[in-house]
């Protein structure tokens, strides 16, 4: 029997990913986004999506939602948003703009989960933050769980993913039950001298990127995100997992049908003959300096890859490096190589809203390492399923969040019309807040 997982603002699914490779089965994905939550369904179609926000739902919600009465749930996961800090002398936790936190412990608590797992930004480590993190664990503690100290901070790099990323990450479970370990780095950074001596070097950019196609060589990418082709060069051993070509790429997870003759979320950007000359003339490793956009080191690994900002701060930006062969940012199949995401997974098919969800997502591997663990402690002894799923259909791939809404039964943004509805607004305003919230926490 696979342990249950749930992934509280799951988004399009890294955690979920990492924890279904790991052996968990993931029964409930919640997500307020319905773009999110309409990739989610597609690469997952076997659980259950509630497109809500976690101050909506309780555990019972939850739990009928997925068809869970009754059954043990082994561990609720995700990362809350957190973005207020109140002056000295007031609780941090007080502070209304992390109420989303205080949902996660409850929601925790209310699921009865064996453990958990709460990521986020590493900034939350530096100064005054650390008393918001000594209050989170005080949190857990009134509701029954014990936390795994000292907490730590996890970069993707350590743990075979060809990018820099860093993450705080809090591992707790009942108390008087077995508490997890943090996992141990399997790779040091590549190109970087070597941290852990005893391991070799993770994967590089050109690793993970050289067996790819130019997207710019097909015509069909100026308007289409997706292109039959066999193009695909020699793999490095990295980039045959991700293809699904070794007998382990798919650990403890289910094999998906898919077609590896499709070059995926890899739609063309258009960039001006300046822009490409300014792009070859950079080196790599280095930021261009009119674009600001980072050159991927072919030997070493990619920065930080971020969601962007929305169109409440001004513009929809969605920054993406630049590729260290070509004059060209990368595509979002490029970005979710270098999170370790594999080919079979897809995200929106416009280049703004995948990008943004590889940038708010953990990367698969990093989220495996941590949710074997989980299972470790858990008692659990994993082992591959028999079955395959088949993906969802390709055309939740394409909504806009009006569509995505109409798809879910949620209400859907307002117009410009109505704007002026008092209810409407407010349900908007709710929605735009919490999706705000993800943004800054992920960077």
């Amino acid at each position: 029997m696979r342990p249950i997982g749930i992934d509280l603002f799951a988004g399009a699914g890294g955690l979920s990913l990492g924890f279904e490779q790991a052996g968990f089965d993931v029964k409930a994905a919640v997500e307020i986004d319905p773009v999110h939550c309409a990739v989610h369904e597609f690469n997952f179609p076997e659980t259950t999506v509630i497109p809500a926000s976690v101050a909506k739902l309780t555990g019972d919600e939850i739990r009928k939602r997925a068809g869970l009465e009754g059954k043990r749930i082994a561990c609720v996961f995700g990362g809350a948003p957190c973005q207020g800090f109140s002056l000295i002398g007031h609780r941090a936790l007080d502070d209304p703009r992390n109420e989303l936190v205080l949902d996660f412990v409850r929601l925790v608590h209310e699921l009865d989960a064996e453990s958990f797992v709460f990521e986020n930004v590493k900034g939350l480590t530096v100064g005054k933050h650390r008393t918001f993190l000594k209050e989170l664990v005080e949190a857990f503690d009134r509701v029954g769980y014990e936390s795994r100290m000292p907490w730590k901070v996890l970069n993707a790099a350590h743990f075979g993913t060809p990018q820099s990323r860093e993450r705080f990450i809090l591992l707790g479970s009942k108390k008087g039950r077995t508490l997890p370990e943090y996992p141990s780095p399997t790779t040091n950074i590549a190109g970087r001298p070597k941290l852990f001596p005893t391991l070799g070097f993770g994967p590089s950019c050109a690793e993970a990127l050289g067996d790819l196609p130019d997207a710019d060589t097909f015509e069909t990418l100026n308007a289409r995100d997706v292109v039959k082709t066999t193009r695909f060069g020699d793999p490095s051993d990295y980039a045959a997992e991700l293809r699904g070509l070794r007998n382990d790429a798919w650990y403890f997870g289910y094999a998906r049908e898919w077609n590896p003759n499709l070059l995926t979320s890899s739609a063309r950007t258009g960039h001006t003959e300046i822009s490409r000359r300014r792009f070859r003339q950079t080196e790599e490793g280095a930021v261009e300096p009119i674009s600001r956009f980072f050159k991927l080191p072919q030997d070493g690994v990619s920065n930080t890859l971020r969601a962007g900002t929305d169109g409440t701060r001004g513009a929809f930006t969605s920054p993406r490096p630049i590729h260290y062969r070509y004059a060209r940012c990368i595509t979002v199949r490029e970005m979710a190589r270098l999170h370790g995401f594999p080919d079979w997974f897809r995200l929106h098919a416009t280049k703004w809203h995948g990008a943004r969800q590889i940038g708010n997502a953990v990367p698969p591997p990093l989220a495996r390492a941590i949710a074997m663990k989980m299972i470790e402690a858990l008692g659990v002894h994993p082992s591959r399923p028999a079955q395959t799923v088949p993906l969802g259909n390709p055309e939740l791939l394409t909504f806009d969040l009006s569509k995505a809404s109409a798809y879910f039964g949620v209400a859907p943004p307002p117009s410009k019309r109505d704007r002026k509805s008092g209810a409407r607004k407010r349900k908007q305003e709710e929605i735009e807040k919490e999706i705000a919230a993800r943004s800054v926490s992920y960077g």
